[in-house]
This record gives structure tokens, C-alpha cells and sequence, in this order.
């Protein structure tokens, strides 16, 4: 059987446990938000998934209500949260439901769909993830066109060495803080699709 078929149950199965190990862990978060920024927790927002298909994101807040930019309502605790990965752990949730996968394309707005090329549609062929290649190679501090493009990258061959691969170097991505947002901005400018390359003249 092959590491593609076995994938979903390994990571529903993991994903379960950890949720229940770092029970404690997420209580305590969900508290200190609820105190520094009051509710609700967590935030949810519509996503796109495997085989284009949209589900509900669960993370933890990290912005203040109401208007601004999302540099100007990022909180000092939501700043934590964002370095440390921490915001994302609710995620486990969806992985537990088959949702998601612990590696994968990070899963995107459904607005940027028919913004995509055949190229980089092709990141919805695998379930979404909680880190993947292009996460562990500058995160948001790339550009959308070099970060689309190893999503297609991984999509056409995910193998469980790969996997282990980019899990193990997530950790040490994550210790260093690189690539939480990109320039002046709180995580990433919002995809406008990739121009078409200029005629060249004959």
C-alpha cells in the first residue's frame, strides 16, 4: 500500500492523539486569549481543500475586532502566537476529521481559485496541511508565484521520506521565527493572481 492511500488514517489517527495530549495546552491558550483579547477564541474562516472543495479553518485569534489593517489589529499576544505556530494547533481538529493533513499546500481563500493557473490548481490534488514545502522555505516572506509553484511541486510527489523531511525541518523554522510575514505586512499580501509572461517582440 502505497504512502499516498495510508496517509489520511496515519494522520486522523496522530492528529487525535495530539489533540488529546495537548488538551491542556490549548485550554490555557484559549484562556489567555479570552483575557487579552476577549472572545470569541478561535477564529474560523471558509477554506479550500482537497479536490477544490471548502471546509471551515479553526485557529486561534490573534487579531482585535474591527477596522485596520491586519498589521494595525495584530495584537502583542496574536504576534506570539503567530512566531511560535501556536495560532495553529485548533487545526489539529481539522486534520482529526480528514480535512487536512499535517503536511500539505497551506489550505487558501476560496477567492483566489479562479486566480490560479493549471499549475497551481493542481495544489488542490492533495489535502491541505498544517506545514508544508512551501512553509519551510520562507513561509510568507516569498512570493505567491514561488510559493504556488512548490505547492504544485509537492502535489505531484508526496512520499512519506518528503514528509518526514519537511516536518523535521518545520521545527527548526519554527524555533527561528523566519518567514512569518512578509515586508510590512502582518503575514502575506493577498493573492491578485500570476501575470501573463510579456510577448516578446518579434
Amino acid at each position: 500500500m502505497t504512502w499516498v492511500k495510508v496517509k489520511p488514517v496515519v494522520d486522523r489517527l496522530v492528529a487525535a492523539a495530539v489533540l488529546v495530549a495537548s488538551a491542556p495546552i490549548l485550554a490555557v491558550v484559549g484562556c489567555v486569549i479570552a483575557v487579552r483579547m476577549g472572545r470569541p477564541v478561535l477564529f474560523r474562516q471558509v477554506r479550500i481543500g482537497l479536490d477544490g472543495k471548502p471546509f471551515e479553518l479553526v485557529k486561534f485569534r490573534s487579531m482585535r475586532d474591527g477596522n485596520g489593517s491586519d498589521a494595525d489589529r495584530l495584537t502583542e499576544a496574536g504576534r506570539w502566537l503567530r512566531s511560535t505556530s501556536v495560532d495553529e494547533l485548533p487545526e489539529l481538529y481539522n486534520i482529526a476529521r480528514g480535512e487536512m493533513s499535517f503536511v500539505g499546500p497551506r489550505p487558501l481563500l476560496p477567492e483566489y481559485v479562479p486566480l490560479y493557473n493549471e499549475r497551481q490548481a493542481t495544489r488542490h490534488n492533495v489535502r491541505p496541511g498544517l506545514t508544508g514545502l512551501a512553509q519551510v522555505n520562507g513561509r510568507n516572506a516569498q512570493t505567491w508565484e514561488d510559493r504556488l509553484e512548490m505547492d504544485a511541486s509537492y502535489a505531484a510527489d508526496v512520499t512519506l521520506r518528503g514528509d518526514l523531511s519537511i516536518l523535521r525541518t518545520t521545527i527548526a523554522v519554527v524555533l527561528s521565527g523566519r518567514g512569518v510575514s512578509a515586508d510590512a505586512a502582518a503575514t502575506m499580501e493577498r493573492f491578485t493572481g500570476t501575470p501573463e509572461p510579456a510577448e516578446v517582440a518579434s
